[in-house]
């Protein structure tokens, strides 16, 4: 079985590509490198394309033909969004697009797409389903709400079956695959405190200390990036064997705050370091918690790793690898 992977390179990307690798699927990653780690993905098939190029997209799918594609290639960075709209509102839509409409012209008729909580923006209440009313606060959300309207539009048409996950908060590390968080600029909060714990950086910053949560900082629901590699294989076997569209949560079901996350870093690190407290970042919400239960009935997934491998995970990789790949 042949699967396209977009952003195969990156983080959640190559874990879910050598996954599947060694599961026996024929897997082609499919990665410009701007945000991606040529290391990353080991000996597997590699083509560097942007899906910006609709007409290297289309030759790629017309040569390899492959049986479903796992789309993860995106700009993801909510503050960035908000200065710069039109690289999340154009660029990810358009090469989105582009992918789309290359797969079907190709014969490909299944597609499971990295979609997010984003999509929610502050919501009414907590944990998350996906009935909650869709209604995005930044361009990032917007632009995955958008991908999700045109997949839609797509398997309306019979053209196209698609699983949307949306995921919350990926994290950790895949040990066993030597596969970490390596973003230039990191924004996320785990490898952040990681990485503050290491020496390499002069404090972790808390955005905002006065949000209607217990402690007064954000809330997130954090998954292992490898419990998201086995989301991303039960939704492909969903749509090889069962057909149909349909659009999933991913979360553990739990929320821990930020300062939450940086006690657990200190504990499992043994290393105090200091903390300072800024201002809100816009586009923020206070929690994201998400509701799983769709998940496992439609795909047969639920998470296997809590919050404390997560941590342990990321600090273990991060220790081997303190300036990411290239280190």
């Amino acid at each position: 079985m042949k699967v396209l992977i977009t952003g195969g390179a990156g983080y959640i990307g190559s874990v879910t590509a050598r996954r599947l690798a060694d599961s026996g699927y024929d897997v082609l990653i499919v990665d410009n490198l701007s945000l991606g780690h040529r290391e990353s993905t080991g000996t597997l098939k590699f083509e560097c394309v942007d899906l910006d190029d609709r007409k290297t997209v289309s030759r790629v799918c017309g040569d390899y033909k492959p049986d479903a594609a796992i789309h993860f290639a995106a700009r993801s960075l909510v503050g960035e969004s908000m200065t710069d709209p039109l690289s999340y509102l154009g660029g990810n839509v358009a090469a989105s697009l582009n992918l789309f409409r290359s797969l079907v012209e190709n014969g490909c008729r299944n597609i499971v797409f990295s979609s997010s909580a984003a999509v929610y923006g502050i919501p009414g209440s907590v944990p998350i389903d996906e009935n909650a009313p869709v209604r995005p606060i930044n361009p990032y959300g917007s632009s995955k709400w958008i991908c999700e309207q045109l997949l839609g539009q797509f398997s309306s048409s019979g053209l196209l079956n698609f699983v949307s996950l949306r995921y919350f908060n990926a994290a950790g590390a895949d040990i066993g695959n030597d596969l970490g968080e390596d973003h230039e600029p990191e924004t996320h909060l785990i490898p952040r405190v990681v990485l503050a714990a290491l020496g390499k950086y002069p404090s972790v910053k808390i955005f905002g200390t006065d949000y209607p949560t217990g402690d007064g900082t954000c809330v997130r629901d954090y998954i292992h990036v490898n419990d998201l590699a086995g989301a991303h294989i039960a939704a492909l076997d969903y749509l090889l064997e069962r057909g149909g569209s349909t659009i999933l949560n991913l979360g553990n079901g739990d929320g821990f705050s930020v300062r939450e996350i940086i006690s657990l870093v200190k504990e499992v690190s043994g290393v105090s370091f200091s903390v300072s407290e800024e201002d809100k970042r816009p586009g923020d919400p206070p929690v994201l918690i998400a509701s799983n239960s769709r998940a496992e009935f439609e795909i047969g997934w639920k998470p296997q790793l809590g919050i404390r491998e997560i941590v342990r995970s990321a600090w273990e990789w991060h220790s081997m690898h303190p300036d990411g790949y290239s280190g």
